[in-house]
């Protein structure tokens, strides 16, 4: 059976990538998991593991932070002598963050078949580095795993070939699907004192947001709007937590730790409203029905907005606060997109091995001189 590599880089990378190691283990492949270490914290890192019951990395590169220009190469100066050593049949990499990018540009170059799960999603918003790094990585692979219809749009009109394109579904719904019951047993709405549809949950870590203290303040008084309607829980995320200091932060905002995936979904699960600017919550609140406000001016996944629960708010603060007001009036209706079903990991698993058990194939060089060609 085939050696896959699956890389993961950050903490939403592991909850993408592990219904796939979990699928490709059990039709029998070998698979190697790969810590970049581009985003690490232990006592975090070894909840979120026990969480998800994912094994340890049989590698961790820890590479570190660093601007993006230094991630990158450090990512792929470690990735590269053990895609050398490891001679791998393909290399599966998973969403949109700079390790993604930096390991599909080593296995591209060393002629190892790149698959990106999550691939199609645009923003068309060029100011985000996720955006250049979906972009990039789809041009370097030749099996692409769009979770939705609107991805397979994107990558055809982009002059994608039907034989690279493959709709298999939302694998971070295998994983919220795969733990929801635990997740609701969890405990964390007693220990913080919290009720059912009692409050709302906010999350903000995107540098967009939590960089510019303006901006950031603009938000918090958004959220302190919000909470003169019902009490809006905050998880302190690290990027954020000096700034929150600095911003000062209004009256009814709850300040609580970075929570582990079981207490996050459960958090998400009983809250009447979230608002975010996170890409996997927008997801994640369309699959358990709960509305959501997407705080950013764009985003590459429309179809929690067509065909889930969300609502993309932007920044203004006078228009969250008066969404959040109809939305608390008057909940959308709970819609699940096609596909979202728990078994999308199944799929990408089936497609991989099928493409690397087949004598004859396209290799990355055939399908990218066709690309540019067409």
């Amino acid at each position: 059976m085939p050696r896959i590599i699956c890389v993961a880089g950050a903490r939403p990378n592991f909850m993408k990538v592990k219904p796939v190691m979990d699928a490709l283990e059990a039709r029998g492949a070998e698979v190697v998991l790969v810590h970049t270490g581009q985003h690490y914290d232990a006592a975090m890192n070894d909840v979120f593991f026990a969480d998800l019951g994912l094994r340890a990395p049989d590698r961790h590169l820890g590479t570190g932070s660093g601007t993006h220009a230094e991630q990158t190469a450090r990512v792929m100066t470690a990735f590269e002598p053990l895609v050398d050593e490891l001679r791998p049949d393909a290399v599966v990499v998973v969403g949109d963050v700079t390790s993604t990018l930096a390991c599909a540009l080593v296995a591209a170059k060393a002629g190892v078949p790149v698959a990106h799960v999550e691939a199609g999603l645009r923003s068309r918003d060029w100011a985000m580095p996720e955006e250049i790094n979906r972009v990039v990585t789809d041009r370097l692979s030749e099996l692409l795993f769009a979770p939705s219809p609107d991805g397979v749009d994107n990558l055809r009109a982009e002059g994608y070939h039907d034989d690279q394109i493959h709709l298999a579904g939302n694998v971070m719904i295998d994983t919220l699907y795969a733990n929801l019951d635990r997740a609701l047993a969890s405990d964390i709405l007693h220990r913080y004192e919290l009720t059912p549809g009692g409050y709302a949950l906010a999350t903000l870590h995107r540098p967009a947001n939590v960089d510019d203290p303006a901006m950031l303040g603009a938000l918090l008084t958004a959220l302190g709007e919000v909470a003169r309607e019902l009490p809006v829980v905050l998880p302190v995320h690290p990027r954020t937590a000096a700034r929150l200091e600095l911003a000062g932060l209004p009256a009814g905002i709850r300040l609580v730790p970075p929570a582990g995936y079981l207490d996050f979904i459960a958090l998400q699960a009983s809250a009447r409203l979230v608002l975010t600017d996170s890409g996997g919550i927008q997801e994640e609140t369309t699959a358990l029905g709960v509305p959501c406000l997407t705080m950013r001016d764009s985003t590459e996944r429309p179809i929690t907005v067509t065909e889930g629960t969300n609502t993309l708010v932007g920044r203004d603060p006078a228009r969250i606060v008066g969404t959040a007001r109809q939305v608390l009036a008057s909940p959308p209706a709970k819609r699940a997109p096609a596909l979202w079903d728990g078994h999308a990991g199944d799929r990408i698993a089936d497609v991989l091995l099928a493409y690397l058990a087949a004598p004859v194939r396209l290799r990355p060089t055939d399908l990218r001189e066709t690309v540019v060609g067409s």
